[in-house]
């Protein structure tokens, strides 16, 4: 096995091996949907991974903005990973419960931000625990560092953006939403939103990605993908019920060999929440060539 940290997905074996090693830093970053039922702060406390910290995408966002996960500035995003001891050159190994679901989001955060060496642990917590592998409830020690935030603004489509998109075309919006969402026929799970997808968009649901917290084979998603309609010739556009996974969405694009990639990080809790957008339902219409 490679002394250097697979990317973009570590195997556990990787991690346990290199658990000790300086300069690598472990971010718990589990977040659930209300429906899901489970608590992930507490869990962080009855048992993570050694040496890991824990990432509060609820807390870590930009402050006043009325909108669940927004990207928070380089400022505020490098005094919340500086607190928990994490470099920007560091290793950074981010895992979340099930294994797929919110790690990718604060990969992706950390790559916008700057760090060129982040990883999103294969299996997550559950399969991590499931094969015997340590874990503990002793806080993790830390030492505040400085976090050299470096914001790629070209990787997030801010608002504006997003509406010249869906009235020009000149990406193809990909959502991560499930098929009865991105319908219409089933609600949003979020109070006052409309139910449907910005006109022109293609549905890959998240949950078609990954089996048992495992992103799947590269030729596996290339399918699903090409089923699904997604050019590989056009600019691309990533886009969620909040901007969590879209980035599972954006990592499974890129290990399937897609470029020219970006997230809107607004997603369906903006989009589908304000009364000047368009909103389509129904299956998607397919790329317009």
């Amino acid at each position: 096995m490679s002394d250097a940290m697979p990317m973009p997905i570590v195997p556990a074996e990787w991690l346990e091996k290199h658990l000790h090693d300086p300069g690598l830093s472990i971010i718990d970053a589990s977040w659930y949907l209300p429906a899901q039922g489970r608590d992930a702060e507490k869990e962080y406390e009855e048992a993570h991974i050694p040496r890991a910290v824990f990432f509060d995408q609820d807390l870590v966002v930009e402050p006043g903005v009325d909108l669940p996960h927004a990207m928070p500035s380089p400022s505020h995003f490098a005094q919340h990973l500086g607190s928990m001891g994490i470099s920007v050159h560091d290793n950074i190994v981010v895992y979340d419960g099930p294994g797929f679901f919110s790690a990718p989001r604060v990969w992706w955060m950390l790559r916008t931000m700057g760090a060129k060496k982040v990883a999103v642990l294969a299996g997550g917590l559950d399969g991590w625990k499931k094969d015997g592998r340590p874990v503990t409830a002793e806080p993790t020690k830390t030492a505040g560092c400085y976090f050299e935030a470096e914001f790629d603004t070209d990787t997030v489509v801010p608002f504006d953006e997003m509406k010249r998109i869906a009235t020009s075309g000149n990406a193809i919006v990909v959502d991560a939403r499930p098929a009865g969402r991105f319908t219409g026929e089933e609600p949003e799970p979020r109070k006052g939103m409309r139910s449907g997808h910005i006109p022109g968009s293609l549905n890959v649901p998240f949950t078609e990605l990954s089996k048992d917290g495992r992103l799947k084979d590269v030729d596996v998603l290339r399918a699903l993908f090409s089923e699904a309609g997604v050019p590989k010739d056009r600019p691309l556009v990533t886009s969620c019920g909040s901007g969590v996974t879209a980035a599972a969405l954006l990592l499974a694009l890129e290990e399937a060999g897609y470029e020219n990639i970006r997230l809107y990080d607004g997603s369906w809790s903006e989009w589908g929440a304000r009364s000047d957008t368009e909103v389509e339902t129904g299956p998607a219409r397919g790329v317009q060539k």
